[in-house]
This record gives structure tokens, sequence and C-alpha cells, in this order.
């Protein structure tokens, strides 16, 4: 009785002990599990939603786990506060201006409160600092958001379900190009010679490179026009000096234009019967006038030759002829003589 009564006791002080030690072992995993054995800080953030966030969950930063929610309790009117325990390994890591949100461990994980952000001006975090928080989406908005895309998405199914059917029924320009066969040709004709004004384009424009390499080209009329001040000077003094051809060629025509009306005034003052002139021109009465007068002037002359003939032979007058013979015949003598030249 005694041995079976030893194995039992021994039985039951292993069971006992490995109950003991799973019991430590237990321990020490939970408070691993949350940070009761590590150096921690104490930090705030203040929440409008905590979303179900709990004592207990885990803190994150950077995608590393550095703590856990000590406690969460409302705050102010309709704010909640969550206390967060820090690793003290993590607190050089984490700036004044970081800021603290609401995220969940997974798709559909435990919340966790998730700090990211900061600058390195901004010192770290100490004892019962409170971060700045950015509310999270929650998963109803998000469920909202999809549901009204998918609303919009099938509002566009709709229409273009409309638009191909209207294409089909040939309504609209597209669907005339797909179902009349006569804008379709119009339509290949507009495309062929938008081609054909495509291809006189890359002709052009070759042309142009061309005359551009004709500019380049060195020593030709062109690249000079264009480079040599020189040439640009001569030029530009032609075209001075044309302009100033140009404008006395102008004055020329004024002057010619001003002499041809003079020329039509004296026509016209001609062909006028008013004036002495236009009636010699053109009055027959007055042109047989004229002719009978100097008809009796040339009369009178031959007769008035007679007459001074007549006088000569009259004795009165024969000195005074002969006195002036003389006179006349010594100026002929006198025009007529030559000066010798003295040796």
């Amino acid at each position: 009785m005694s041995t079976e009564s030893n194995k039992r006791s021994v039985v039951v002080g292993i069971f006992v002990l490995l109950g003991v030690l799973i019991f430590v072992a237990g321990v020490f995993v939970l408070g691993g599990q949350q940070k009761r054995f590590t150096k921690s800080i104490r930090i705030m953030a203040v929440f409008s939603d905590v979303a179900g966030l709990k004592a207990g969950n885990n803190v994150w930063f950077s995608g590393v786990k550095i703590g856990t929610i000590k406690r969460v309790k409302f705050f102010g009117t309709n704010q909640v506060e969550v206390d967060m325990d820090i690793e003290q390994s993590a607190q050089s890591y984490i700036r004044k201006d970081a800021q603290a949100t609401i995220s969940s461990d997974g798709l559909i994980g435990n919340k966790i409160v998730q700090i990211f952000g900061g600058t390195p001006k901004a010192g770290p975090v100490e004892e019962n600092d409170r971060l700045k928080t950015q509310e999270a989406l929650s998963s109803d908005k998000v469920l909202e958001t999809l549901q009204e895309n998918n609303q919009n998405l099938l509002r566009v199914t709709n229409d273009f379900k409309a638009l191909v059917g209207n294409i089909r029924r040939g309504k609209g320009t597209v669907g005339a190009v797909l179902t009349d066969s006569v804008v379709a040709n119009n339509f290949k004709l507009a495309m062929e010679n938008l081609q054909k004004a495509s291809l006189n384009t890359v002709k052009v424009t070759g042309s142009v490179s061309a005359f551009a390499a004709k500019l380049n080209t060195k020593g030709s009329l062109a690249n000079e026009l264009v480079t040599d001040t020189t040439v640009f000077r001569r030029l530009s003094r032609t075209a001075s000096r044309l302009e100033n051809a140009a404008g006395s060629a102008e004055k020329t025509v004024s002057t010619l234009n001003l002499t041809s009306e003079n020329v039509n005034r004296a026509s016209e003052k001609l062909n006028n019967t008013n004036s002495p002139l236009g009636v010699l021109l053109t009055d027959q009465e007055t042109a047989t006038n004229l002719r009978t007068t100097l008809r009796n002037l040339n009369k009178g002359t031959e007769l008035l030759n007679e007459d001074l003939k007549a006088a000569q032979s009259n004795f009165l007058l024969r000195g005074f002829f002969k006195k002036k013979a003389k006179e006349e015949s010594k100026r002929k003598a006198d025009s007529t003589t030559v000066v010798q030249p003295q040796p």
C-alpha cells in the first residue's frame, strides 16, 4: 500500500510541478506580450471615435509593436482619451509632433493605435504627453463610398448601353458613320483628303528644310543676306535709293498729270468760240476775213515798195538816197578791210 501511495504522490507532484511551470511560462508570455516586464512611459491621445478600441490592444509605430493600450476613458463632452504605455526604448523615435490614428490589425483584426509622422526638429515624447490625432476612415464610410461608386458605375453602364443602342440605330454622327454608307464614303474621302494634306505638309516641310540648308550654306546669297551685315547694309541703302527714285517718279508723274491738265485746259480754250484763238481756229468767217486782210497787207506792201522806188527817182530826194548809198558802201568797205600784222 505504501508503494502505491508513493507512486501516486510522485505522479501528483509531477503534474503539480508541470502545472506550476506552465503557469509561470504563461505569466511570462502574457507579461511579455503586454509589456509588463519592460520599462515604459505613458502618453495619451484624444479621439472623437475609437471604433471599438479597448484596453490591452496594441500600439504600433512604423509597423513595429511598441506598446499597449492601458486605459480608454471619456474625455470632455463627447470625446475619448486613450492612455498608452510605450516602451522606453522607442521613446527617442517618437516625436512630439507625431500623430496617432485608429487602425486595424489586418483586414478584420483587432483595433490598434498607429503612431506615424514627426519631424527631427521636434524633440522626443515625454511622460504624459498628448499626441495629435487623425480621424481614421471607418468601415461604414468605406462601404458607403463603395456603394456610391457602384451606383455611379451602374449609371455609367446604363449610359454606355444607351449610347451603343443609339449607335446601332444610326443616331448621332458616329451612328451615321457606322450605318449610313453615304456618310461613311464621305468620311473616307475626308480621311483621304486629310492624308493628302499630310503628304503635302511633309513635302512643304522638306522644302523648308532644304531652304534652311541653303541658308546655312556659306558663300550663297541667302546665307550672306542672313549673316553678312555688309550685304544687308548695301541692300538697305539700295532699298532707300529705290524709295527715293519711286518718290521722284511719283513727283514726275504728278508734274506730267499737271502738264496734261494744263494742256487739256488750253485745248478747251482753243475749242472755246468765245476766245480769240478759238474764234481764229473754229470760225470760218473770221478765217476768211483774216486771209483777206493778209492779202490786202501784201498788196499794200507792194504798192509801198513801188512808191519808194518812185521817190528815189524824184529829183528832190535823189541826193538823200545817194548820200545814204555812199555811207552804206563805206561801211561795207570798212568791215571788209583786213588789218596787216606788224613785223
